[in-house]
């Protein structure tokens, strides 16, 4: 067997007492872990989110604020670690077969479930056996699992993943939003229609578990003192639920809200100029998109979305909307995995002529005078969904202006964010919408862009391209660090030409922080949760 996780414990642990890797910059520094003085027992932290919470990772509707939540209730047998290698949770170790088809991890036996039962090698091999690799069932993140074979279970604290081929990425797809279920609470129940789990009392094995749930309104969590990796300073953790952006800072200028990621940056200057607040800007693996349904004819020729791109000025977006906090995106792999990203892949600069030419090539112009194009006695007519959260509506907003500038006829459609979870991801009902992906830091980005998940999982667009599947098959086959970067700059040459998303840009992240929080690494939220059990607060 080849280890490949040699001595990452003491790093992270290192890593913790110093306050976290610095791989974020920030306007203004909360030093976490770094600080001098006394660790503080007790007291409440507030969090927002946008819509009503799934307690179960793997609904499929639990996207976004489910996973912000989720990630505290729940653990995985890996988590995000600060040096964004995966890290133990409730795997101590682990290491891969010479031909990289079975990977064996070991198990923590100190684990016990919120209601006392202990954790078992069977609660993950019921989770990914039953609930993940069940095609019935549809589960919310089953598209990063399709090299998985089964789980086979070698003792209590030992499990196997076997592969049906390599794939070097799997310690870190089991950090991102992959958490273990149980299975003596879950076996032989409907997994989506168990309301009384997935909607009122879950049962995790993380730092916190559910207290109170009011729909509409509020989650509080309470403490889990059991907690594997060590009891939780805080008492309580509380998410509201308040889907306004201008409440959140409101909130957070009052004292009422302690940490969260300023989506809609108007209010930037106000919140850095707070006597209360701190602003951390975090790199993130994330990309924001716009994704067309290229079932519909309108999109199907790649001269089409290269015109949508050439005709959005997306330098000024990132400058007025992002308030400069972005930077322009060609594919999807992210600037903060410096040794597979590269920008010398075809680029759209801000042309409106040029974009009509394209159009023109592609067979649409406007023969009728109107100021629409049309083709074939068809206008340039179509429907684009957008989220309200965040800044998602600004940018449609704006983004829809320099569509209509080019002769598109282009109807805004705004959803709150469940509605858009419903129509858009489950049903597949859009002709475009917005939005962003986070995955892990890894380069593969299989379970959006391989054929293998056109119209369901998610690949949204439903693009099927061979050349783009052999790379990404390749990626995740080989765990050579110079042949992956060869494998994934031909497949970022392949996604700027053929744009099957649309590219926006990389953002970085900015998270509001409470003055009187401590203990939060300086990385991105996200991954920050993974270490809730030790932040503190001056009560």
């Amino acid at each position: 067997m080849k280890k490949i996780w040699p001595l990452l414990l003491v790093l992270v642990l290192l890593l913790s007492a110093c306050g976290g890797k610095e791989n974020a910059s920030s306007d203004s520094k909360d030093k976490g872990n770094t600080e001098s003085g006394e660790v503080k027992q007790g007291g409440n932290v507030s969090i927002p989110i946008v819509g009503d919470p799934i307690f179960n990772p793997w609904h499929p509707n639990a996207y976004a604020e489910s996973n912000v939540v989720n990630r505290i209730i729940f653990s995985g047998l890996t988590k995000p670690g600060l040096d964004n290698a995966p890290a133990a949770s409730l795997a101590k170790d682990w290491s891969t077969s010479d031909d990289g088809k079975v990977w064996t991890f070991n198990l923590r036996d100190d684990v016990k479930w919120h209601d006392g039962e202990a954790f078992t090698a069977e609660d993950v091999a019921f989770t990914f056996n039953e609930l993940v690799l069940n095609e019935s069932l549809g589960s919310n993140g089953a598209s990063n699992y399709k090299a998985l074979d089964k789980v086979v279970v070698v003792d209590d604290h030992t499990v196997e993943f076997h592969l049906k081929r390599p794939w070097a990425a799997l310690p870190a797809y089991l950090a991102f939003n992959s958490e273990i279920m149980p299975e003596h609470v879950l076996a032989g129940k409907d997994p989506w229609e168990f309301t009384e789990f997935n909607k009122k009392n879950p049962v995790g094995t993380g730092p916190f578990k559910v207290s109170e749930y009011t729909s509409g309104q509020q989650v509080v969590l309470e403490a889990n003192k059991d907690f594997f990796n060590g009891a939780p300073n805080l008492d309580t953790v509380t998410y509201k639920i308040l889907p306004d952006v201008n409440t959140q800072i409101a909130q957070a200028l009052s004292n009422e809200l302690d940490i969260f990621v300023m989506e809609d940056k108007a209010s930037l200057k106000r919140v850095k100029s707070a006597q209360n607040l701190n602003v951390v800007a975090s790199d993130i693996t994330r990309y924001f998109w716009l994704v067309t349904d290229l079932e519909n004819p309108k999109f199907q020729d790649k001269k089409v979305r290269q015109a949508i791109l050439h005709a959005i000025d997306r330098k000024a977006i990132i400058d007025s909307v992002l308030q400069g906090y972005g930077k322009i995106a060609d594919a999807a792999i992210t600037p903060d995995q410096e040794k597979y990203y590269t920008d010398d892949v075809k680029s759209y600069e801000y042309d409106p002529e040029k974009a009509k030419e394209l159009l023109k090539e592609a067979g649409w112009e406007d023969t009728d005078g109107d100021g629409i194009l049309d083709k074939d006695g068809e206008k340039f007519s179509f429907d684009f969904d957008v989220a309200l959260q965040g800044d998602l509506e600004q940018i449609a907003v704006l983004t829809q202006q320099y569509l209509k500038d080019i002769g598109m006829d282009v109807k805004l459609n705004t959803l709150e964010w469940n509605a858009m979870i419903q129509k858009n991801v489950i049903d597949r009902d859009f002709d475009m919408i917005v939005n962003w992906w986070s995955y892990p830091s890894d380069p593969d980005v299989y379970a959006q862009y391989h054929s293998s998940n056109a119209g369901k999982g998610n690949n949204l667009p439903g693009y099927k391209n061979e050349e783009l599947d052999k790379l990404l098959e390749a990626g995740q086959a080989t765990s050579d660090p110079a042949e992956r970067v060869e494998i994934y700059k031909q497949a970022q040459e392949h996604m700027a030409e053929n744009l099957p998303y649309i590219y926006l840009w990389y953002p970085q992240e900015l998270s509001v922080r409470s003055k009187r929080l401590h203990g939060v690494p300086d990385i991105y939220f996200g991954g920050t949760l993974h270490y809730i059990n030790e932040w503190w607060v001056e009560t």
